[in-house]
């Protein structure tokens, strides 16, 4: 499994001769003008809620690409109604893709549109794929719901936002990664914005003295698992 940062919450996952783009937030981010959306394969684009910061590209990709949108049922619901492919889910449920098994996983935060309509509840998503297994989060608070995941699934990295103002800021983080059993955390949703600039040394330094690893990816890096 190949992840890949495309700045803000905006990932690429390659997993079982499949790709993902994961809220795609790149052409408008000037830290990624570097990333060509139009070089990006698609074969999914999976989407935790319906901010303007998570969903802006969305329809360049799927126009190019054919990609299935997976998102709650609100949000595959209205990219539907446009002509695109999509698949919907809701909190708990799951789905066996041919890249793996997905699961909708809860998220406190807010979700809409950027013209106000409706984005359902926001979420995040725990893929089961090629022995290895993530939990990408989404736009959340801190929550109990966390402590739910490793219940059901070990995971080999959580992805977490570490930015605060709008999420979870890197001590709730720290507690969310005891929650969820996993130590190895890759953080985002930081740097965007002036609301959720971090000191990059000061936040792995805290993730290293409880035991942890912190990455923090350049924009356009990767990492294998």
């Amino acid at each position: 499994m190949k992840i890949t940062f495309y700045g803000h919450a905006s990932l690429g996952i390659e997993v079982g001769g499949k790709h993902i783009i994961v809220d795609p937030y790149i052409s408008a981010n000037p830290n990624a003008a570097h990333i060509d959306i139009d070089t990006l394969k698609a074969d999914y684009i999976l989407l935790t809620h319906a901010h303007g910061d998570h969903i802006l590209d969305v329809e360049a990709i799927a126009k190019r690409t054919n990609a299935v949108i997976v998102s709650n049922a609100e949000i595959a619901g209205y990219y539907g109604a446009k002509g695109f492919q999509s698949h919907p889910m809701n909190h708990g449920g799951s789905w066996n893709f041919d890249f793996g098994k997905l699961k909708y996983v809860n998220a406190i935060h807010s979700s809409s549109f950027p013209d106000g309509s409706y984005g359902g509840n926001p979420g995040g998503f725990v893929i089961e794929g090629e022995h290895k297994n993530i939990y990408i989060a989404g736009d959340t608070a801190l929550t109990m719901d966390m402590k739910l995941i490793p219940m059901r699934t070990k995971l080999d990295l959580a992805i977490l936002p570490i930015g605060d103002n709008f999420t979870m800021d890197v001590e709730d983080a720290i507690i969310a990664s005891d929650f969820l059993n996993c130590d190895k955390i890759l953080g985002y949703h930081f740097d965007t914005f002036g609301y959720i600039e971090i000191d990059h040394e000061e936040s792995i330094r805290k993730f290293f003295n409880k035991g942890k690893d912190l990455m923090l990816l350049e924009i356009g890096s990767s990492i294998d698992l």
